[in-house]
């Protein structure tokens, strides 16, 4: 029975024991039907796999996952920084060249193999397996400093069951007499020290930690949000999609009923109308400015979110004729114009902050990242009239958009690490979802210090940052140029009926790989000092921050050398057999041509690119 190989399926043409066996872990069929092209591959889909319930459980994950607590903060934030309305233009243009291409290729490779983020690279390019390892150590990282801002909102849900919020006044036990009362009736003097009773409240953890150096003890009331969260998303996870496609109904469509009601209320402030604008008001000059495209790309790329792994894991539990074009479209406008519409319910009430104090709009709007969640938007909250029902509203929408994301972050993880070994975590998903959120929780303890925000600040920058644009880019390069352009718009074409457009085309091979390097070469030019508040991170502090983001994107190096010192032959015909795989797989015909093709032991290792997809993986003896 050894030699059963040699028994071909006559419509695949593929050996019937190893189609029995594709078959058996949810690896769709193949066959062929003749075209006045390129042969193209026609699934039919095995029901081993999970699938979504419902195509609304699969588009409401994705749009969680991508609308996250970013679009609320930093989006608005960068916008009115760079030139407001004018600022539109180039996050458009790289939304529409750089973005969305990115998303709709990882739907489109995630519905077509069917695999996570780790084993998807056999059947595209075997020696960029070291980008699945990266983007699952990524992902970890993310979980690391992620959730505990979501603790840090579920701590300032407790705390907003009061009458009297305990941000509004500076009679609190954690008080300094650097607090100041910006809405008091009383005259006050001010100083560059004084602060609010919501910068006292944020800040003052921060204040009895001495930098990174002393950090201080875990705060238990955070650990215990912390827990609660955890405890959420584990039983969010553990049975898979089922689940998680179900909990996504609540946690996705709660922030847009609750940001509708922060618009409206927002609105009929006074002074409202200052905030909007400033910050639509078009600075034409700044489109000049390099820096200006360079957080437009970034902007753009960290929104929707491709190089993660998770919309490579969401799609693959998609039917395989699912219109993933029109899905990509669809939850990119969703998550474009939720982050244009969050701008409206921020500066709203910032611009009513600023007629109360005032003051300008742009002394309002100082502060950027986080501190403006927790700082800047919770003390305009707590002078408005109800202000506790706001409050409450307020944060149990950060908690709902953290958990969608944290639910993608994580299935990224998971469905990566089952799908590579399914022998032994395939019967044991609720156990490895366990061990994972126990290591995410353990992982996560240094963030919940009083200075925790140093280390999340830390994490945020180095541990995600420019590794993951990095991986992403790798990623795009992979895909369009060795796994050949021609080739993924065959899979396109075998699941939607027709190939895309030379749109598309151009942007995978040209416009996205350039998109990419854009930021990676601007941010290596024109590094920004890291800070936080008033503390500035030191060199050393700096160089443990390189060291977690190698940590991350050493992999792919590190499995590219295995790749070759494991590959049998010379040097010469290693590096020559990659060249030949780039030439056939970039060939209109690559399905036939490989299969006329005279194959060595050394290239049947680059060859061995998937389960029959137009791919080579038979036995050599077969294919001889």
């Amino acid at each position: 029975m050894g030699k059963d190989p040699l028994i071909v399926n006559p419509v695949s043409d593929r050996p019937m024991a190893e189609e029995s066996t594709a078959a058996a872990h949810g690896s769709p069929k193949l066959g062929y039907t003749n075209t006045n092209s390129a042969p193209v591959p026609v699934m039919t889909q095995t029901d081993s796999r999970d699938k979504w319930s419902k195509k609304m459980d699969f588009l409401l994950s994705v749009i969680g996952f991508a609308v996250d607590l970013g679009n609320v903060w930093r989006f608005p934030y960068i916008c009115y920084q760079n030139g407001g309305g004018a600022f539109l233009i180039p996050y458009i243009l790289m939304a529409i060249f750089g973005g969305v291409p990115l998303f709709y290729m990882e739907l489109a490779l995630g519905q077509f193999h069917r695999t996570g983020a780790i084993s998807i690279w056999k059947h595209i390019c075997p020696i960029f397996k070291g980008i699945g390892y990266s983007i699952c150590i990524i992902a970890l990282y993310v979980s690391f400093y992620y959730n505990t801002i979501i603790a840090w909102a579920l701590f300032y849900f407790y705390s907003s069951f009061s009458t009297t919020l305990p941000w509004t006044n500076c009679d609190n036990a954690w008080n300094t007499p650097d607090c100041t009362n910006y809405f008091g009736r009383d005259n006050v003097t001010w100083t560059n020290s004084s602060k609010s009773p919501a910068e006292e409240r944020n800040v003052l953890e921060i204040h009895r930690a001495d930098g990174l150096r002393d950090v201080g003890g875990v705060r238990w009331q955070l650990m215990l949000c912390l827990f609660l969260i955890f405890t959420i998303v584990y039983f969010s996870l553990w049975k898979g999609v089922k689940t998680s496609g179900k909990v996504v109904w609540v946690t996705a469509t709660l922030p847009y009923v609750v940001l509708l009601i922060l618009l409206v209320r927002g609105a009929t402030l006074p002074g409202a109308w200052r905030g909007v604008v400033f910050y639509l008001k078009p600075q034409w000059s700044k489109l000049l400015e390099t820096s200006v495209w360079v957080d437009a790309a970034a902007q753009i790329f960290f929104s929707l979110g491709p190089g993660f792994g998770v919309l490579l894991a969401l799609s693959s539990y998609n039917p395989f004729t699912n219109n993933c074009y029109r899905d990509a479209i669809v939850t990119s406008l969703v998550n474009c114009l939720t982050s244009l519409v969050s701008g409206f319910v921020i500066f709203t009430v910032l611009g009513h902050m600023a007629e109360m104090r005032n003051m300008e709009v742009a002394d309002v709007a100082r502060d950027k990242g986080p501190s403006l969640l927790f700082i800047t938007y919770p003390e305009a909250i707590a002078n408005m009239r109800g202000s506790t029902f706001f409050a409450i509203i307020f944060f149990v929408m950060m908690i709902t958009l953290g958990l969608d994301s944290t639910f993608g972050g994580l299935e990224a993880i998971i469905t990566a690490v089952l799908d590579e070994y399914p022998d032994t975590f395939a019967h044991r998903r609720e156990l490895f979802v366990l061990l994972l959120v126990i290591v995410c929780f353990l992982g996560s303890l240094s963030t919940l210090t009083h200075g925790g925000a140093y280390v999340v600040k830390l994490l945020e920058e180095f541990g995600v940052g420019s590794s993951i644009i990095a991986v992403g880019f790798l990623e795009a390069i992979a895909v369009s140029w060795f796994y050949g352009i021609n080739r993924f718009s065959n899979d396109i074409k075998s699941m939607l009926g027709s190939a895309p457009g030379m749109f598309w085309k151009v942007c995978w091979v040209v416009i996205s790989p350039a998109f990419l390097a854009y930021i990676i070469v601007s941010s290596l030019v024109r590094p920004q000092p890291l800070t936080l508040f008033e503390y500035k991170y030191q060199d050393w502090s700096i160089m443990v921050g390189y060291m977690v983001g190698l940590s991350s994107f050493m992999w792919i190096p590190i499995y590219m050398v295995y790749k070759l010192v494991w590959t049998p032959g010379s040097l010469k015909q290693v590096c020559r057999s990659m060249l030949d795989y780039w030439r056939i797989n970039n060939d209109l015909q690559s399905i036939d041509f490989i299969r006329q093709q005279p194959t060595t032991n050394y290239q049947a290792h680059w060859l061995e690119v998937g389960d029959g997809r137009g791919s080579v993986q038979e036995p050599l003896e077969t294919r001889r």
